[in-house]
């Protein structure tokens, strides 16, 4: 949940300069915000209870200590949504990824006060522990809340959820697995529609082919509900992944 607007580096390169030199492209910008001194001892004392330093492909079986339903969370903000989900679904296990320092640590002090033991979380870009550290089709939900739009033209190429970064979410998912999105900003819903549309590998859950009504089960966060006061839509879209001799048939 983006509740500071951090997320996660997107694919692709960017020609810039006379010479044409690729550059990598950020969706977010590390900020050091303001982190409370117990945010501070939470990632402390508390990081080596859920946090995760991965090194090469993670078991995560072996993490979590059980075979189970998985859900990545990415951009999780301060961590409500996480949290709410993680407590309401025991019998399912969830991973946190996100760069904001102060929101990690926010969720690091619920999840401990609250005993939580299904959540583990990683502190890093979300397209290296995609690529790097996690297995084509091991996941069975994606949920990417309120990514930053960024909203300026000269930004757009910024934004987390375009062509790329879709085929990365699919190969990730497994068969019958769901990537679930929201954004409060109109326009990017629009192209986020379009991008997820256009992956062979994903299908959208809408019977008409465009948006999906809120789903109850997702908590309704501070962020979101400062956005309802203030007159804000929310669009939501979810794909399934679909066999991939089906995708295949489909280009």
């Amino acid at each position: 949940m983006e509740g500071p607007r951090s997320a996660d580096r997107q694919l692709g390169s960017q020609r810039s300069g006379a010479g044409e030199h690729p550059r990598a492209v950020r969706s977010f910008v590390t900020r050091a915000g303001r982190i409370t001194a117990a945010q501070e001892r939470a990632l402390v004392s508390l990081w080596p209870t859920y946090g995760v330093e991965p090194t090469g492909m993670l078991d995560l079986d072996a993490l979590f200590g059980r075979t189970a339903p998985r859900s990545v969370e990415i951009g999780f903000g301060n961590g409500e949504n996480l949290l709410a989900l993680a407590a309401r679904h025991p019998e399912r296990d969830y991973l946190g990824i996100e760069v904001h320092r102060p929101g990690v640590g926010r969720l690091l002090l619920s999840l401990g006060a609250r005993g939580l033991k299904n959540v583990r979380l990683i502190c890093r870009d979300t397209v290296e522990v995609l690529e790097q550290h996690l297995p084509p089709a091991c996941l069975d939900e994606i949920l990417v809340l309120f990514p930053d739009p960024w909203p300026k033209k000269r930004h757009h190429k910024r934004r987390l959820i375009q062509g790329p970064f879709v085929s990365v979410l699919a190969a990730h998912l497994a068969c019958g697995g769901t990537v679930h999105l929201a954004t409060d900003w109109g326009p990017y819903a629009e192209e986020m529609l379009v991008a997820l549309t256009a992956e062979p590998l994903l299908r959208n859950v809408a019977p008409q082919g465009g948006f999906v009504p809120r789903p109850p089960e997702r908590p309704q966060t501070r962020f979101e509900r400062r956005g309802e006061r203030l007159g804000h839509r929310v669009w939501d879209l979810a794909f399934t992944r679909i066999d991939q001799s089906q995708g295949l048939a489909l280009r």
